[in-house]
């Protein structure tokens, strides 16, 4: 059975996110059909769902006001993978610290914005994640620290701060994922969460 999985198309590295999203799948036998999302009516269909960086008050606004917001909510609601980066976990999470940001609230999270520094700043760090046997080579850009943890799993921290977590089927990073041929990210988001509901193989035949 061949995978739909979303990216939200409205900022960020769209291409790069689904060509990890294509690794993470062939590296499991799976098939999966990648599709752009700037409109409404398209994450209904969706298995995997994957939310890039940008600018987190400009994402907020055009997913509210093309009506992907709700739809994103609805995907979670019904247990489906998201995976939220960087400007994504921002406006994933329950307190952004941006009263410009509309929030998702999917996310039990407080984060700071550009915690890491600005783009001059960026850089390369081998992080410990919960889940996977080896260092990952996590990439920050502007990156966002969480500040404060509710009911979310920490799966990584940086400096003694959270940098990836997750709450049931949701995984939100402070770094950008996409930004390396590393796709254990991605495949640990959609493919080795117990709590996303992603058909199997199996169930399909």
């Amino acid at each position: 059975m061949s995978l739909t999985a979303g990216v939200v198309a409205v900022q960020g590295d769209v291409e790069e996110h689904a060509a990890a999203i294509e690794r993470a799948a062939a590296a499991r036998d799976r098939e999966v059909a990648v599709r752009e999302i700037r409109e409404s009516g398209l994450v209904p269909d969706c298995d995997l769902l994957a939310m890039p960086g940008g600018e987190s008050t400009t994402i907020s606004r055009l997913i509210r006001d093309e009506g992907i917001a709700p739809e994103i909510r609805n995907h979670v609601a019904a247990g489906k993978p998201l995976l939220a980066t960087c400007a994504g976990l921002i406006v994933a999470s329950s307190d952004p610290n941006d009263d410009r940001v509309d929030q998702l609230d999917l996310l039990d999270v407080g984060v700071e914005r550009n915690a890491f520094g600005r783009q001059k700043d960026s850089f390369e760090a081998p992080l410990e994640v919960d889940g996977l046997d080896d260092p990952y080579p996590a990439v920050f850009i502007r990156a966002p620290a969480i500040d404060s943890v509710g009911d979310a799993e920490v799966l990584a921290t940086w400096d003694d701060r959270p940098v990836a977590v997750r709450q049931g089927s949701v995984v939100g990073t402070s770094f950008h994922p996409e930004l390396t041929p590393d796709s254990r990210i991605h495949g640990l988001a959609f493919f080795e969460n117990e709590a996303a509901a992603v058909p199997d193989v199996e169930s399909s035949r």
